[in-house]
């Protein structure tokens, strides 16, 4: 219970807070050196969950390979705006491994594909959204959920699309001028509904495709490893 919630702090307050500072303090101008901060207090509760260095060591190589779908898939599907196979993927590794490896995998997704699609101010919101969907899948009630219900899946499919806009809307916002402004956020909003609707809709269809084969590939590999 200590452990998640040190987890929680770093996630929910920490980790915001150095965006908050990345954008008023730096003004965006150090956008590579906050990425780099998230990774670190991101890896701090991955490492704080560690239990034994052989599982520790399986579970670590599970996660890379999970990154690195993460960034091929949204390298494969970037001629298609809005359809992208992350936020699944990121999911399904919050339900199999639980919140710190669903932000990390998140996290880490929004960094390292970016260096193809282009690194910038936005990257570190993207690696807190990506990130954020990641830690709410793997929380335990909802984690159980997820496995059980498929509604549920789809539910939270959808909610994952909403909420990624909408955390990337407050970034469209602030680099407008420097500042948030709620009536313009409102408005960036509205404007952003088509591409809201299509990446909830794209959750939901590659959920729906890989909760299957990868899940239970999943499964099986933490059987048969006891990770």
């Amino acid at each position: 219970m200590k452990k998640q919630w040190i987890n929680y702090i770093i996630f929910m307050i920490l980790i915001p807070l150095t965006i908050l500072i990345g954008v008023t303090i730096f003004e965006d101008r150090s956008y590579v050196f906050i990425s780099f901060v998230i990774v670190l207090l991101t890896l701090i509760p991955f490492f704080l969950s560690f239990e034994n260095k052989d599982t520790n060591i399986r579970r670590m190589v599970i996660l890379a390979v999970m990154v690195a779908l993460s960034v091929v898939g949204r390298f494969i599907f970037s001629a298609i705006p809005g359809f992208k196979p992350v936020t699944a993927i990121v999911i399904l590794t919050a339900i199999s491994f639980g919140a710190e490896a669903g932000f990390l995998v998140g996290a880490l997704t929004a960094l390292l594909s970016n260096i193809y699609f282009g690194q910038g101010p936005w990257t570190p919101f993207q690696m807190f959204s990506w990130g954020i969907i990641g830690l709410i899948a793997g929380i335990p009630f909802i984690r159980q959920q997820l496995k059980k219900n498929r509604l549920t899946l789809i539910f939270f499919g959808l909610f994952s699309g909403v909420i990624f806009s909408l955390l990337m809307d407050i970034w469209t916002v602030i680099s407008i001028d420097g500042t948030f402004n709620i009536k313009r956020y409102l408005t960036v909003v509205s404007l952003s509904i088509p591409f809201m609707f299509t990446y909830a809709v794209s959750n939901v269809v590659f959920l729906l495709l890989t909760i299957k084969p990868i899940g239970n590939k999943l499964t099986r590999i933490k059987t048969k490893y006891g990770i």
